[in-house]
């Protein structure tokens, strides 16, 4: 217990400070008692045990240099011992793979340790790389049986897919083994891999399924024969090849048609969908830019529901010496595209729905990307066979056409679809449409 004690100055004191006017009036009268009774103040102290201190933050982290790659028993060797470990082939190659690149930090260059080892400088690179690969499967918890399978050899297989991802390494390294493939075999899987994202747009490129090896590898064969004139042997060859390594039903038989040409089913199939006017339009970079006139639509997503569509404001013209939009209501999302005869023919109620997948919204093969599809929503009524609409099912919207909807006994939709809008692109043109297919 802590106790304080105050007591008030006396006048005497006060009086040293307080000079009296000539009148006998002190400038500061006193209004309080000149004696008042003294008073305590008490303190209590809390215990040092119940008292929170904050607790302290260690700021301060040590350096902690990353792992040595050289095992442990090859760790507390000299320059002499990495030289004869090398040399002498002592372990396993991913274990004395990591001393070539201590020399290297020791001042060596590849010719010297090439002279020292009998290790050559291409063999020094991949035991390096190698090596490096197969630390990342090991550490992506790969099957043991496959990492086994790379503990005797196969330094220059991993080496060909070092520019993989480390899940695309895992496949890639299972489909290696399972097929016993070489140098060039896994080289050419691995380059079917890496270039199969950057062929998108080429024929047959969504019938392959990507996340399978064997697809990939396919494909690229699938694609090399259509580089040669048909019949020829070798076409036959490597299409023969890319039927023998693909994965998916839909691979095996896109490579099927290419070798063996298409069924009686599918050529009517083929031959139907060939004459279908397809209301389709790639964007250019620059396009609206360019355009001498364009045209504003609101924009809806497929995700938001039928709801949003019919929200959607009915009427929008431009207007004035400065072409101001005004529409009928307030929305958030707008879109401007050139002034295709299509689109400007939509006097009132025109749309634009955006949909994040084509494949699942077009009735014919999609291109695993966005689009946008305007539609006219004053034109609800069923009424062209050879035009197509915008509809709910199941799965959500869809275009269909307007034969096929009256055979379902549909007679009512949510709009005529007036264009189908794919966004730009430099290396694809195949669905950009001539101005005078829309006649």
């Amino acid at each position: 217990m802590l106790s304080l004690t105050a007591t008030t100055l006396k006048p005497s004191i006060l009086s040293l400070f307080t000079k009296p006017k000539p009148n006998g009036l002190s400038p500061h009268p006193i209004t309080r008692p000149v004696n008042p009774s003294p008073f305590t103040v008490s303190a209590s102290l809390i215990p040092a045990s119940n008292r929170q201190a904050p607790a302290k933050q260690n700021l301060y982290q040590p350096f902690r240099p990353p792992p040595s790659p050289i095992p442990p028993k090859f760790r507390s060797l000299d320059t002499a011992g990495k030289i004869e470990v090398l040399a002498d082939r002592m372990g396993l190659w991913f274990e004395y793979a990591p001393l070539i690149s201590s020399l290297y930090t020791e001042g060596f260059t590849p010719p010297t340790i090439e002279e020292l080892t009998g290790i050559s400088g291409v063999e020094q690179n991949c035991l390096i790389v190698g090596a490096q690969v197969r630390d990342s499967i090991v550490q992506s918890n790969a099957k043991p049986e496959l990492i086994a399978a790379f503990e005797t050899g196969g330094s220059e297989l991993l080496y060909e897919i070092r520019r993989l991802s480390t899940v695309q390494r895992v496949a890639a390294a299972e489909y290696i083994v399972e097929h016993g493939f070489d140098t060039k075999g896994a080289h050419d899987l691995a380059r079917a891999i890496k270039d199969y994202p950057h062929r998108r747009g080429d024929k047959g490129w969504e019938e392959f399924d990507y996340n399978l090896p064997g697809d990939c590898l396919s494909f690229m064969l699938y694609r090399k024969s259509r580089e040669h004139r048909s019949p020829s042997e070798l076409r036959t060859t490597l299409l023969e090849q890319a039927l023998e390594v693909a994965v998916t039903e839909k691979a095996k038989k896109a490579v099927g048609r290419e070798l063996h040409g298409y069924s009686d089913e599918e050529r009517a199939k083929e031959e139907e969908v060939k004459i279908i006017r397809v209301p389709v339009v790639r964007l250019k970079f620059g396009e609206v830019a360019g355009a001498s006139s364009v045209v504003v639509l609101p924009v809806c997503e497929a995700e938001e529901g039928v709801g949003k569509i019919s929200e959607a404001p009915m009427e929008f013209e431009s207007g004035g010496e400065f072409g101001v939009v005004e529409a009928e209501k307030e929305w958030r999302r707008w879109v401007v595209l050139p002034g295709w005869d299509p689109v400007v023919a939509v006097r009132r109620g025109g749309v634009a729905v955006s949909f994040r997948d084509d494949r699942k919204v077009l009735p014919w093969n999609g291109k695993e990307e966005a689009v946008m599809v305007v539609m006219d929503r004053e034109k609800k009524t069923v009424e062209a066979e050879d035009g197509y609409y915008l509809v709910v099912t199941g799965d959500g919207m869809k275009l269909e056409r307007g034969s096929v909807l009256k055979e379902r006994g549909v007679e009512e939709c949510l709009g005529m679809v007036v264009l189908v809008v794919r966004p730009p692109r430099d290396d694809d043109d195949e669905w950009q449409i001539n101005d005078d297919e829309w006649d």
